[in-house]
């Protein structure tokens, strides 16, 4: 019998959600993605794939941070299980991961710069550990000595840059365990719903609000803290939330499909204003030219479940666009994950009685709820 394929984007019978109706799941612990039995498969199954994406990642970038600081060369950065001629060869192949993409959102992460980490950047402790990482490394390397003579700004802007790649890393590394064991617990029966996958993202973040973000560097024998305890960063304020504002609702407008030039004035130049970011995005030009996120798209194929694989069989075009329906399924998960990150830092307990906590967490609703608006709310449906 010959299954014709259906459409992977179904023009439903309600409209796209308004912002009181966003406000109100929210505030009800109601999923913002309609929760489906062919969204239940297709969020889960796209985080297990994003979670074995993440683990070599988090894996790339930690050991960027404690091999690669201020390094002129930074070549085989991406050799983190160790340099062979045969990975030498998969690498100018393709065949590998594309950690470039890690990069693209770490650079997201250091030019919006937002929350404590950031802040922690211009502080005198900081600026103090650059000095002393750069005269350290200095003594070693006669090119760094030379272009921080040249230029006493670019090396403590290299440090701030790793200092992110690190944290980042230790940030996605949470992220791959909580994606998997939302997986594994979807293989067992624990999640049967698409509420049960927001609280599991939701509990995993939650339970690791409070993991301190630190970095500390060996140069030769000595070590220095670049992020110290003292500076009492900790995972969700610090990195997760800005990973959110930046990756998830900023980004950065891509090439070729905007004009940089300033006069078009297609850009803002209020970087606040930016909606480039995941939940914004078209999943249409997946793997064209200029696109970034094409390289996660082939990254989670390589990895897919085979479930998913046979549900895309069935929708859309098979594989004829099948780097598009990872898209759409990747950002109907993102908006999971964005409903378990609001949840998570809500002001108060959603079943508080206070009046005055009621209000405090419907305007802390209301603003996220106004942010959306503008994303692609026909994901949610």
């Amino acid at each position: 019998m010959i299954t014709t394929p259906q459409p992977l984007l179904q023009v439903p019978a309600q409209g796209l959600p308004d912002q009181d109706e966003l406000v109100r799941r929210l505030l009800s612990d109601t999923p913002l993605l309609a929760d489906t039995p062919d969204h239940l498969l297709q969020v889960v199954n796209v985080l297990e794939s994003y979670g074995l994406v993440l683990d070599a990642y988090s894996r790339n970038l930690i050991h960027q941070g404690k091999t690669q600081l201020l390094n002129p060369f930074p070549a085989l950065r991406f050799f983190h299980e160790g340099f062979s001629f045969e990975r030498l060869w998969n690498h100018l192949l393709g065949d590998r991961i594309n950690f470039e993409y890690a990069e693209y959102c770490q650079k997201a992460m250091f030019w919006h710069g937002t929350g404590g980490m950031d802040a922690y950047f211009d502080s005198d402790e900081f600026q103090t550990a650059c000095r002393q990482v750069i005269g350290l490394r200095s003594r070693r390397d006669p090119l760094l000595r030379l272009v921080n003579a040249l230029y006493p700004g670019f090396a403590p802007e290299a440090i701030r840059s790793m200092t992110t790649i690190y944290a980042l890393g230790l940030f996605w590394r949470v992220m791959s365990d909580v994606f998997i064991d939302l997986a594994r617990r979807y293989r067992i029966g624990e999640v049967a719903c698409v509420l049960d996958v927001v609280h599991h993202i939701r509990d995993g973040l939650v339970a690791a609000a409070a993991n301190p973000i630190t970095y500390e560097v060996t140069l030769g024998q000595e070590t220095v803290w670049l992020l110290p305890p003292e500076a009492g960063l900790t995972f969700l304020v610090d990195v997760a939330v800005p990973y959110v504002e930046a990756v998830f609702f900023r980004g950065m407008p891509f090439l070729g499909t905007v004009s940089y030039n300033a006069q078009a004035r297609q850009i803002s130049p209020d970087q606040s204003q930016f909606k480039y970011g995941a939940l914004y995005a078209d999943p249409v030009p997946s793997m064209g030219a200029g696109i970034p996120p094409s390289l996660c798209m082939q990254d989670m194929f390589r990895n897919l479940p085979e479930e998913l694989s046979s549900w895309y069989e069935s929708h859309g075009r098979a594989d004829a666009d099948v780097h598009v329906q990872i898209c759409v399924s990747f950002q109907k998960s993102m908006f999971c994950v964005t409903n378990a990150a609001i949840a998570g830092t809500m002001p108060h307990p959603l079943e508080s009685s206070d009046p005055a906590q009621q209000e405090a967490n419907r305007a802390y609703a209301g603003s996220w709820a106004g942010r959306l608006m503008g994303c692609q709310r026909g994901a949610l449906l």
